[in-house]
């Protein structure tokens, strides 16, 4: 029997207990889930795009390292040889006016060799260069002959002055003929420069790995010609004694 002046203590039944329990595992599943690490992301788009440049610069460096790039790099230079000869020719072809002139003023029954080298002058410098002489034989031969009676023409020239004292110390033709000669060089130079490039592009698309790369990617690209030396200059020449 309870007695009414002493404290009671109440029992929670079972059935207030049970639905409490859900409540508490879900909260320790929700910390246990937030203490686990996340799972990777897939890579983003931006990454995948960095990925792209990377793989490229590097595939880029590799083939550059094969040799891909020499055919054109020697081609370019072949070409850059070219023009140079064509300047130090251009070179030549104005100063010869004011030669002719200088001459003529000293020596006018010499007018056979002057008009030579005038007309000599005219063929070299009126001659259309093709777009397609560094990779035409014949043109190229066709220009090599014109230049070459040129600077036959202008020996003649030259030679004859021997026999006109007052013109070889004509002030005017000694300046004339001291740029000749510095001209001329000038041309021997840019010959073999361009004599050695096409050298080195020809080789190149004849040996391997150029000769692969030609047949892959560079097939238009043909041989370039090159100078010859002319058949009078390779004669030995005649010794006499009288």
């Amino acid at each position: 029997m309870i007695n009414p002046g002493q404290p009671t203590i109440r029992l929670r039944s079972t059935s207030e207990t049970v639905p409490r329990l859900p409540r508490a595992l879900g909260r320790a599943s929700s910390r246990f889930a937030g203490a686990t690490p996340p799972c990777p992301a897939m890579p983003t788009a931006a990454f995948r795009r960095l990925l792209t440049v990377v793989f490229a610069i590097l595939a880029g460096l590799l083939l550059s390292s094969c040799g891909i790039n020499t055919i054109p790099t020697y081609e370019q230079q072949a070409k850059a040889a070219w023009s140079n000869v064509l300047n130090q020719y251009q070179r030549r072809a104005d100063l010869i006016p004011n030669l002719v002139e200088t001459v003529k003023g000293y020596a006018k029954q010499e007018q056979t060799v002057l008009t030579q080298v005038v007309e000599a002058r005219a063929k070299a410098t009126q001659t259309t260069l093709p777009s397609d002489i560094l990779t035409d034989p014949e043109k190229f031969k066709q220009f090599q002959e014109a230049q070459g009676q040129l600077g036959a023409s202008l020996g003649r020239l030259t030679s004859i002055t021997e026999n006109y004292p007052d013109l070889k110390s004509n002030q005017n033709f000694l300046a004339l003929q001291s740029q000749l000669e510095g001209t001329e060089n000038r041309i021997a130079v840019a010959r073999r420069d361009y004599i050695e490039a096409v050298r080195q592009y020809n080789t190149e698309l004849a040996t391997f790995p150029g000769r692969f790369w030609a047949w892959l990617l560079y097939s238009s690209n043909k041989p370039m010609p090159t100078f010859t030396i002319e058949e009078e200059k390779m004669k030995t020449p005649e010794v006499k004694f009288n």
